[in-house]
């Protein structure tokens, strides 16, 4: 699942894929948000924690479950 995080005021996007599914991080990004949780801890597939802070959050895209397809199509 590829994840992209836009950070308030930075050119710069946190790219990286996990292996939760997307409704598990839909349910923590908007449990954090409801809660007025000031951070919010996201896992990769290769166990590095990412703590970022809500209140800079600009935009959150979270990938399809579908695997990329390899190849021409004729």
């Amino acid at each position: 699942m590829d994840i992209r995080i836009g950070i308030a005021n930075s050119p710069r996007e946190l790219s990286f894929e996990s292996s939760q599914s997307a409704a598990e991080i839909e349910a923590s990004v908007s449990g954090a948000l409801e809660s007025n949780s000031p951070f919010i801890k996201l896992k990769d597939d290769k166990g590095t924690v990412y703590i970022v802070p809500a209140a800079s959050f600009a935009y959150i895209e979270v990938g399809s479950e579908e695997a990329r397809r390899v190849g021409f199509v004729a």
